[in-house]
């Protein structure tokens, strides 16, 4: 009988670890090639790791709850006839003896509990998944991290600044951190939002706990606004010819494409359009260096039925005609719906669109979905009294209004820009031909 190893395979761009969920088997069942096997949550999405080959799953090597890095063993699996799962020995007859009280002591000064570290903390310094993993393991408080002095890209403390600390604490050049228990406070603040104040509560109140989703959407929003500072610019559309033209050809394009026509894929076009005008939207910030996208993917935010947030992306939107775009939308909104979206559909986006019109809002005040520079909401269309301009005069008419609402990080977006950019993005849809085929 052989034995391989299940990995915890890459699940997309930047994303560097999971917790463990739940172990859909158990050591000792048998398992079908691309069964799956455990149920892993990134910071993006929740999905399966399946199983490489027929076998048995011989040994689970991690814990539900855990956080484990990309490449890391999580299982043993046996392969080939008479896979069995190892048998657990018998205990010894004569246990060894209690160890005495002093070392008994030792070990647990040498363990210190655990405390769970936010990707940033109170000073806003960001701890990436590596460094967030080795303190873990070494017992390095949040409150340590904070006074390190990082050596990377804007002060960030690296694996090194954090190897470098932990050698110099064993060597006592560094003061240790206490080795009692945390207080309760920290480990709130660690499990969710670091919003804290003097709340009183009243006897009727129902006090909610944040689903696990639900807290890092809280974190990603802080840590967006912590970074990035954010301008918005408005504009107001004229979409009648839109509304018109969609109306008209809405059921023979479903018929062609088997796929229906919404708002959404019209506004991505045109918003793909203003990229390639203006490639200096596209770009992301590390440090003093800006990243500037060979690809533009697009981000749509998508509200779930458990009213949480998740943005899957449509990778090389501008290699896409409207009918592409169209059908890649309603399939990722409907599997987001389902949970049935794969890490790599929610990873990799260089701009991000969000509907709040859906809601019958009419502009917004979007947060910028790191590490983007902008992001675009467009507001709910609405009949309104309008200036027509024509040859023979100015007529008032009714036509369909809405908002553009452009948020930008004015570190690398300043106002000419990202005012420019959102007005490229209505003249396109302003000018859209009534009679453009299907």
């Amino acid at each position: 009988m052989s034995q391989i190893e299940l990995l915890l395979p890459k699940m997309g761009e930047s994303v560097a670890e999971a917790t463990i969920i739940k172990w859909v088997k158990k050591e000792g069942d048998s398992l079908k090639a691309d069964e799956p096997v455990i149920e892993i949550a990134t910071d993006k999405v929740d999905s399966e790791v399946p199983s490489p080959e027929d076998g048995v799953l011989l040994k689970c090597l991690v814990k539900e709850g855990d956080v484990v890095q990309v490449g890391q063993p999580i299982a043993i699996i046996g392969m080939g006839a008479g896979a069995v799962a190892p048998t657990v020995p018998a205990p010894a007859a004569n246990p060894a003896p209690a160890a005495p009280a002093a070392h008994v002591a030792a070990a647990a000064i040498a363990s210190p509990v655990a405390v769970e570290i936010l990707k940033t903390g109170d000073s806003g310094k960001f701890f990436s998944p590596l460094v967030r993993s080795i303190a873990k393991a070494e017992g390095v408080s949040v409150q340590e991290l904070e006074t390190i002095a990082g050596t990377g890209q804007g002060g960030r403390v690296n694996k090194s600044d954090l190897l470098q600390y932990i050698s110099n604490r064993g060597a006592g050049q560094v003061k240790n951190a206490p080795v009692s228990a945390p207080p309760v406070a920290p480990v709130a603040e660690a499990s969710a939002p670091k919003v804290k104040s003097n709340i009183t509560i009243g006897p009727n109140d129902e006090i909610i706990e944040m689903d696990r989703m639900r807290k890092l959407i809280a974190e990603h929003m802080v840590n967006s606004k912590q970074t990035s500072p954010h301008v918005t610019s408005y504009v107001e559309v004229d979409v009648t010819n839109i509304v018109i033209w969609r109306d008209r050809v809405k059921k023979a394009f479903e018929a062609k494409e088997k796929t229906k026509i919404t708002f959404t894929p019209i506004f991505i076009e045109a918003l793909v359009k203003a990229i390639k005008d203006f490639p200096m939207i596209n770009v992301s910030v590390d440090g003093d260096r800006i990243i500037k996208r060979s690809e533009i993917n697009m981000g749509m935010a998508a509200a779930l039925p458990s009213g949480n947030l998740i943005v899957p992306v449509i990778k090389n939107a501008d290699s896409l005609n409207l009918a592409g775009i169209a059908k890649r939308v309603n399939d990722l909104a409907d599997r987001a719906r389902n949970n049935k979206l794969t890490p790599d559909e929610i990873s990799g986006g260089t701009y991000t669109i969000t509907n709040v019109g859906t809601f019958g809002n009419v502009m917004g005040t979007p947060i910028i979905n790191q590490p983007q520079v902008a992001i675009m909401a467009v507001g709910a269309i609405r009949k309104k009294p309008a200036v027509i301009e024509t040859p023979s005069g100015d007529l008032i008419g009714i036509r369909h209004m809405m908002f553009l609402s452009h948020s930008y990080d004015h570190r690398v977006v300043d106002g000419a820009l990202g005012g420019q950019f959102v007005r490229r993005v209505a003249d396109y849809l302003e000018a859209w031909d009534l009679n453009r085929e299907i």
